[in-house]
């Protein structure tokens, strides 16, 4: 597979370094990456070096793909250049892994989603969102036991964004949702309410599924310097992430206990390129970001009311 990343820059904490790291990994071909300007992506390019990656760097997305013909595409830019960026991507036939959230447009946003995957469906390509952290839940049982969907009333998580205010949000409540809806199903939330402060925020609703009502509570803190906290878990059984900066080692613990974890973004990324193989929905597909868009719109507005 031909991979071009869109945004494998650092800038605010991105992730498309990584991501690029690894489809190189995992044995596709990084070609190209696209910037804000040929010195931006430039510079990402000869950061991708230290990977063994060797990539042509551009600013016009349609020389890039005209130059290089890339069978993929990553997105990992500024998430209001999302919706841009996949409506060229799908047009050009190109498969699609994007970061959370997947698109934002306060306006229409169901439509424009639904318009992109007509739009993949039609030519056979596949899209997914990295949303990774439902690839961690495997590691999370095996250290507190099995989630059962029927005998779950709460949820927490607490992460801690680099950003403050309601871009908080954008930021980091898609986590909590992928990780909701990958575990329990679809729902719907209800009784939204708020505490929130510049770089604080909790955020509070009911999760309604088939099978229960979940009492979720999301904690949002903003920090700066790595390793930033995070923790989530069910049922009051949660779990703290470590992570070792030298190797990028990451570690779960519960109570006495600490197993080393799987990357999820490896994990996410592998299932994109499995999916794309094998002409399958990805783990993170439509259904889902679906789902986690709607919802994600509903506590955004929510919160700008409040």
């Amino acid at each position: 597979m031909k991979v071009s990343i869109i945004g494998a820059g650092r800038n605010n904490n991105g992730v498309g370094e990584f991501i690029a790291k690894y489809f190189h990994k995992n044995k596709a071909d990084v070609i190209s990456v696209l910037g804000t300007t040929r010195n931006t992506a430039q510079n990402a390019t000869d950061r991708l070096k230290r990977y063994g990656i060797h990539a042509s760097a551009y600013s016009d997305f349609y020389r890039m793909i005209e130059e290089e013909r890339p069978d993929s595409i990553a997105i990992a830019s500024p998430v209001l250049t999302h919706f841009e960026y996949l409506i060229k991507s799908v047009k050009a036939n190109l498969n699609i892994f994007c970061e959370k959230p997947f698109s934002w447009k306060n306006h229409d946003q169901t439509k424009q989603i639904d318009y992109i995957f007509q739009k993949a469906e039609d030519h056979n390509l596949k899209i997914a969102m990295n949303s990774q952290w439902p690839f961690s839940l495997p590691a999370y049982e095996s250290l507190c036991g099995h989630i059962d969907k029927k005998k779950t009333d709460s949820f927490f998580i607490h992460l801690s964004p680099m950003v403050a205010g309601k871009e908080m949000i954008l930021d980091s409540v898609p986590h909590a949702l992928s990780i909701l809806y990958s575990a329990l199903g679809e729902g719907k939330i209800k009784n939204i309410n708020f505490d929130s402060s510049k770089n604080k925020m909790k955020i509070g609703f009911i999760y309604h599924t088939n099978n229960s009502k979940c009492e979720v509570l999301i904690s949002l803190v903003r920090e700066e310097k790595q390793p930033r906290s995070f923790k989530f878990g069910f049922n009051d059984k949660i779990v703290s992430r470590g992570l070792d900066l030298k190797d990028y080692d990451i570690y779960f613990t519960y109570l006495d206990k600490t197993i080393k974890v799987a990357d999820p973004l490896e994990l996410s990324v592998k299932d994109f390129l499995s999916s794309v193989k094998y002409k399958r929905e990805p783990q993170i597909g439509k259904l889902h970001i679906m789902a986690t868009s709607d919802m994600l719109k509903i506590i955004y507005n929510c919160f700008r009311k409040s």
